[in-house]
This record gives structure tokens, sequence and C-alpha cells, in this order.
């Protein structure tokens, strides 16, 4: 299992410049410049405690849609994953033992945030996992692979986290080898309307009362909400995913609408 270098920690956040435009850190709007150094100060926040907290507030469903996500991908021995904004692994370590089972093949868990891939290094390590996973600091708007790198590209829970989205559609095309597999796992911005007003007081006032209590840091649960609702709903991401160059975008709602997989291919 790779190490993650201490000396790539600051470089992982960088631009290639700065520019006056703006960005939405959840309801706010901020400097395009300033939003990554912020959402990397959240997830520094939470990292302790990241896991634990999205078994509270999900009521562990974000394991079933997890799992929902791995099946629809459908890995093949042999072949290479990117698991970006992979955070602690959860996603990367439930596709490897697929994708392990011939030699070549493997995850490469790649994330903006050092604290994050600690604790998902060192829980693979208490697991027995020595082999076919890596940990790597890096952006998602600019991935430190190769173009054609791999056969399959994940992203869960972090779309909404980049700055432009474009750009990362456009990275995760860059990557992929023709016949590659795009697939994303994100809240959706929405629910049906006969749900609303609970999950609207849920997100808003229960989930922050909750992070306070098992982070610390109730802003940044806040901020995790905001994000949410600023996020595109289900068909425009679709369509961006299709500008990107991916093709046959489609997505299955899950859980009444509050989460949506997102699939494609590079062809």
């Amino acid at each position: 299992m790779a190490s993650i270098p201490a000396s790539g920690y600051p470089s992982c956040l960088m631009r290639e410049e700065e520019t006056s435009t703006e960005a939405d850190f959840g309801f706010r709007r901020v400097p395009e410049a300033a939003k990554a150094p912020l959402v990397r100060a959240v997830f520094d926040s939470v990292a302790s405690r990241y896991d634990l907290m999205n078994d509270l507030m999900s009521a562990g469903i974000h394991r079933w849609w997890k799992e929902a996500m791995v099946a629809w991908l459908n890995p093949r021995p042999g072949q290479r994953l990117v698991d970006v904004a992979g955070g602690t692994g959860d996603i990367g370590g439930r596709a490897l033992p697929r994708l392990i089972a011939r030699e070549g093949g493997g995850v490469i868990v790649c994330d903006a945030n050092p604290r994050m891939l600690e604790i998902g290094r060192a829980r693979a390590l208490d697991d027995g996992i020595l082999n076919g996973i890596e940990f790597l600091c890096g952006d998602a708007e600019r991935l430190p692979f190769a173009d054609r790198s791999f056969d399959l590209y994940t992203i869960a829970f972090g779309l909404r986290n980049v700055t432009r989205l474009d750009r990362a559609l456009a990275e995760a095309r860059r990557v992929l080898r023709p016949g590659g597999r795009f697939m994303c796992l994100e809240f959706t911005p929405s629910v049906g309307p006969a749900l609303q007003p609970l999950y609207d007081l849920y997100s808003f006032r229960v989930l922050p009362l909750l992070g306070r209590i098992v982070t610390g840091d109730g802003d940044a649960y806040t901020y995790l909400v905001e994000s949410i609702r600023r996020f595109p709903p289900q068909d425009t991401l679709c369509a961006m995913i299709a500008e990107a160059g991916l093709e046959r975008p489609k997505f299955r709602d899950l859980t009444g609408g509050v989460a949506a997989l997102h699939s494609a291919w590079r062809l």
C-alpha cells in the first residue's frame, strides 16, 4: 500500500491561476480561489468523526447507497479504478475485492484532504488490506494521472464540493480509457413535495445540531446541507456530464430522491 507523500500536501490544492470570478460555498459566494481551502477546512474539522456522522445522519442508509453504486458499476477483475474525493476509502474498499481477483486490478483513492486519506489508509491497514489500494492526495479538477489511465472513475458525495464542476467532469473523461465507466453518487437538492418540509427541518435544524454534538463543528454540516441545495438537479447534471464528452448519461434515484446515482461512459 502506497503512503501519502507529506511534501505533496500543499500542492494538491493549488490552482493553475487565480481569477476574480466567484463560486458557491454553501449559500455564500466566495472568490473562486478561496473555495478549495474553505472546503479543506471543513473536512479537516470533521475528519476524525466523518464516518460516524455518515452513519448517524443517514441512519446507516449511506452504506446501502454505496453498495448500490458498486453493484451498478459492476467492477471486473483486472480493472483499474480511481475513486476521486474518495476520503476514507469507502467506495474503493467495497470495489477492491472484485478488482484484485486478477493481476493488474486495483484502486487509487484520490482526495484533496490529507487527513481523510490518513484515516482511510490506517483503516485499510487495520482491516489487513496491504495490496491493491493506494491513497493519493490530488485535486478533482487537475488529477495527477496520465490520460486514459483507468477503466473506472467513481466520485461519491464529492462532486458538489469542487470549485468548477465542468473541469472535474472533463478530468473524469480525460483519465478514463475508451470504454471506461463514470459513476457519481450524490445528494439531490430536493425531494418530493410531501417530504420537502420534513427534509428541510431535518437538514437545516437537526443535522447541524448533530454535527456540533458529534464533531464539535455544526457550521461544517450547515455548509454540507447548503452545498446540497446548490447542487444541480438530476437531469441538469446529466446534461453537464454529456457536455463534458461522456456518453449515455443516466441516473437512478435512491430513497425517494434523497440521493441519486449518475452513470456515463467514455466511448
